[in-house]
This record gives C-alpha cells, structure tokens and sequence, in this order.
C-alpha cells in the first residue's frame, strides 16, 4: 500500500497585517487535522477585498516574522509573483502542480468567508483541487446561501482524518478558537496613535512601529 502524504493546509488573506486571530486557529488545525504544515499565502491584487494599505512585499515580511519559530508554518508568495488578481482557485492550482495529485490540500476559510465562496471566481472547481475546511465558533451553526447548501450536502464529512483519504473533495466544518481582533481594528488603533500590543506577535509589532506603517489612514470605526 503506497504512503499518502499528510495534507497541506493553505490559509490566503491580505494580512494587513497578520495578528493572532490568524495565527491561534491555524496552530490548531494543524495539530487537530494532523496537517504537515500550514502555508500562509498573502494575495497580492485580493479579488473581494479593498486595496491593502501596505505593500505586498511589506505583508509578506510581516507573515514571515509572525511565523518564525513554528517549523510547521510556511510563508508562500506564490501570489505575489503572479500578475493580476489573486484569485484562490489559481492558487490551488499552481499548489497542486507543485505537490502532485496524491497530497491532500486543504483550503482554510472562516465561516463568513465561506458563505460568500458562491462569489468566488471558478468557487465549484475549488473542491476538485483541494478539500475546504471552514473555521466556525465553537457551538455556532449558522446557516448557509441555499445556491451553497446542494453543493455542500455530498461533499460534507464530519472527521479530520477523512481529509487523508484522498486528495481533495471533501468539505469540513472544524471549530476552533477564534479571537475577537481584526486587521482592522489594529489599523484604527495605529492611526490613532494608540497601542496594538497582545494582538499581534511582537517582531509584527516591531516592523509597524520601525517604518511607521498604518499612521496615515482615515481613523474609522473599527467595527466597520
């Protein structure tokens, strides 16, 4: 019987900038789905998203700081290095030449994100090239767009360990911890003048202050 390799979990956003809120659930998944590693991928143009406020470069240095130290997370700038719109479904793509059609992928979404993944670019050819793992609350069910929940109901299953049988096609609903802190709440505090410490690791923290980033933005309500 041939070895199948542990899968690989992707986790893409803007990280503007990274925080614990991104960084806490994935230490998570990664031990509760047994992953071989997390592959923490910035978008360069994000397709559903505003302009980020810093350089894509600048956000790629600030997840490579946020990361070191755990081995079995990695930063991936396949996005940067790609022209155009980042959009995942390119991603998965480019991933699964690099790692062949027997490692299982797992894409990571938050459960706000998923309910809009019918917006997405190609969304249905998502699951043909890696299985999805949607982040929830712990105890929370909230209900999905109906044009999502057909599409859902074959591809559901209810264990982590289901995700090492095949490659891709498999759609998990995973509780994790997740922190009340968003990138732009921390946006809204460093245009303030205002201190972000214990939101986002220290060396992140560091970078921001060192190049004065984020002090020019309009000051809006955080919870906007």
């Amino acid at each position: 019987m041939s070895h199948v390799p542990r899968p690989i979990g992707i986790l893409g956003g803007t990280f503007d900038p990274i925080h614990h809120g991104h960084l806490r659930p994935a230490l998570e998944l990664l031990e509760m789905l047994q992953l071989a590693e997390v592959r923490f991928i910035p978008c360069r143009i994000p397709a559903h998203r505003g302009t980020p406020h810093i350089t894509a470069e600048q956000r790629f240095e600030l997840v490579q700081l946020a990361i070191a130290g755990q081995p079995d997370f990695v930063a991936d700038d396949r996005e940067l290095r790609r022209e155009g719109t980042s959009y995942m479904v390119d991603t998965l793509a480019s991933l699964r030449e690099d790692f062949g059609q027997e490692t299982p992928l797992c894409l990571i979404v938050g459960a706000d994100a998923f309910r809009e993944l019918y917006t997405w670019h190609r969304w249905r050819d998502m699951t043909r090239l890696a299985h999805i793992v949607v982040m929830q609350r712990p105890g929370a069910s909230q209900p999905v767009p109906s044009v999502l929940e057909e599409w859902i109901a074959p591809r559901r299953v209810h264990e982590a360990l289901m995700l090492h049988g095949k490659p891709a096609g498999s759609i998990l609903f995973q509780p994790v911890t997740q922190l009340d802190i968003s990138a732009t709440q921390i946006r809204v505090l460093l245009a303030r003048g205002q201190s972000p410490r214990y939101l986002l690791p220290e060396a992140v923290l560091a970078y921001i202050a060192d190049r004065t980033l984020y002090r020019r933005l309009p000051v809006l309500n955080p919870l906007t």
